[in-house]
């Protein structure tokens, strides 16, 4: 009988090296096996979450995650194409995510609340399971974002992004460059509190329900319709444009 291990070479692309030890990025790495493993959990032995991964190369053909690698297969891993529409190669699910829609973990709701002020769908409750994360994920078709490695590594969930930067504001610029999105900007047309769609609001809507003074000194006003707080351009209002600029520029 034949006692010498199996070995297949795995290469990963961009940043899903952010994964991996600093000694092994950027190279083909090996993995000995004696019993055939899947694509996804080859992937996920080096800690890479396969719902960051888009596309899976198998000796130079797409794969799914369920294929059972063999000796001396070669395996090329890439995260998702952005500014690339690679739908017709696709193996690993039906269809990448191009609506930018997004599932928050309980631990990013500063994020949450920014990335709606940003004018993305954004779901997040503060008391989530991690089940029901990915059952929304999954649902509403939204990337799950996280900071929790092993979350992204639930069988049922397709779409996800381990967030590299602790910041809140950072990790919102992240967002923005990682999934191209300075074309999607839509600022200050969602609740920060519900994520509902904000709409244009009279002086008398929203008389009492703003400090006193504010209806006097400021003449437009957002109301969501879904919670009802208004929004106006507070002191708050020039910081925030200005940074928002700084995200949509080059």
């Amino acid at each position: 009988m034949n006692s010498r291990p199996a070995r297949a070479s795995i290469r990963f692309y961009a940043e899903l090296n952010d994964h991996l030890d600093p000694a092994q990025r950027h190279q083909a790495l090996e993995r000995e096996f004696f019993v055939p493993p899947s694509v996804k959990d080859t992937i996920e032995s080096f800690g890479v979450p396969h719902s960051e991964v888009e596309l899976v190369l198998v000796n130079g053909e797409s794969s799914d995650f369920a294929r059972l690698v063999q000796d001396g297969d070669r395996l090329s891993v890439y995260p998702v194409f952005e500014s690339l529409d690679i739908t017709p190669v696709l193996r690993v699910r039906g269809r990448a995510l191009r609506e930018p829609r997004f599932v928050l973990d309980v631990h990013l709701g500063r994020l949450a609340a920014y990335l709606r002020m940003l004018g993305f769908d954004t779901a997040y409750r503060n008391c989530a399971s991690d089940p029901e994360l990915v059952k929304v994920s999954a649902a509403e078709k939204r990337t799950l974002l996280t900071r929790d490695r092993g979350l992204l590594m639930h069988a049922a969930l397709t779409h996800g992004y381990w967030l590299r930067e602790t910041d809140s504001r950072k990790q919102a610029a992240e967002v923005i460059r990682r999934f191209d999105l300075r074309r999607w900007l839509r600022p200050f047309t969602r609740c920060m509190a519900c994520n509902h769609p904000l709409r244009p609001a009279a002086k008398n809507e929203i008389a009492g329900r703003v400090p006193p003074g504010i209806a006097g000194n400021f003449q437009e006003f957002l109301e969501c319709g879904s919670c009802r707080r208004v929004y106006w351009q507070g002191s708050h209002y020039a910081r925030m444009k200005r940074w928002i600029a700084e995200l949509a520029g080059p």
